[in-house]
């Protein structure tokens, strides 16, 4: 895009006024474009509309922190929010959809989405009805925004997974399309929980895209054993993480999760959840499609 002709998004509240828009779009004969986000927009997320501008002509951004997504002690009240500096970065946007929890979640409010066996490994077990909060969310949006082409990043690997299967489920008019991780030069994954990091907690979360990278390199040069993959993943975050909830090698696309001794075949995920002082941060690479250079360029 011409940056002398930098966007200036219009911002809407309410499912109708968003609805309407996208509608008007729609008769002009511009095809939508819709990235969902909570928020704290950083380059990850700018990406993602770069991508949507260049699959679409009209194209939405969602801000929303959504609150059936959190777990009763998770970061949603903390979770950093800054509508006006999020609005100046989206050059690349039309729309800008920036409901209240009310306007989403309306008085009687009670319909889910049901998430399926796509949710019962990796985080779901320690996130119990995040994905259910996710899929109903975004399902929402999809009934707001109508017929359109849905950009998400692949750092939320389940996530995409899982809205690809409400979306083939539920018949709904939308085309799903992810895009890569976006890194730091150092190979750490761009999200917005980074803010939570002391420079300290910063340095020691490089430990999930170095064993990633490190993983990634093994099978590269052939290494097929899950349990070694996921081991060369695992020590490093060992080695500074508060916590971990899993470091997972996991099949591609039914996200079930290989035991130690089996071997993966041409593609496998490997999937790292975990707390580094009290943030907690999540990584991932498809091994056989993603090459350890393009975790840490250098590795």
């Amino acid at each position: 895009m011409d940056p002398k002709k930098a966007r200036r998004a219009v911002v809407v509240t309410t499912p109708a006024e968003a609805r309407a828009a996208c509608d008007e779009a729609r008769k002009r004969g511009l095809r939508v474009g819709l990235v969902p986000t909570m928020g704290a927009l950083h380059e990850g997320h700018l990406a993602l509309t770069r991508l949507a501008r260049q699959k679409a002509d009209f194209v939405v951004c969602s801000i929303f922190v959504n609150p059936t997504q959190f777990g009763p002690n998770e970061d949603f009240d903390r979770y950093p929010r800054d509508l006006e500096g999020d609005v100046t970065k989206l050059t690349e946007v039309d729309l800008v959809f920036a409901p209240s929890v009310q306007a989403m979640y309306p008085p009687g409010d009670e319909t889910r989405v049901r998430v399926g066996a796509l949710a019962e490994h990796l985080c779901g077990p320690h996130r119990p009805g995040h994905f259910e909060g996710v899929a109903t969310v975004v399902t929402k949006l999809f009934g707001v925004v109508g017929p359109c082409t849905a950009v998400f990043g692949k750092k939320d690997y389940q996530q995409l997974a899982v809205l690809r299967r409400v979306v083939t489920d539920l018949f709904l008019p939308v085309d799903v399309v992810g895009h890569p991780i976006l890194r730091e030069p150092d190979g750490l994954a761009m999200s917005s929980r980074n803010a939570y990091l002391s420079p300290e907690e910063r340095a020691k979360a490089l430990s999930l895209s170095h064993g990633l990278a490190a993983a990634a390199r093994a099978f590269e040069a052939g290494e097929r054993r899950a349990g070694t993959l996921r081991e060369l993943a695992y020590a490093p975050v060992a080695a500074v993480a508060t916590s971990i909830d899993y470091v997972t090698v996991a099949d591609a696309d039914a996200l079930v999760p290989f035991a130690d001794g089996a071997s993966v075949g041409a593609r496998a995920t490997l999937a790292i959840a975990c707390r580094v002082g009290k943030t907690r941060l999540i990584d991932n690479v498809v091994l056989g499609e993603d090459l350890a250079s393009s975790i840490i360029p250098a590795f």
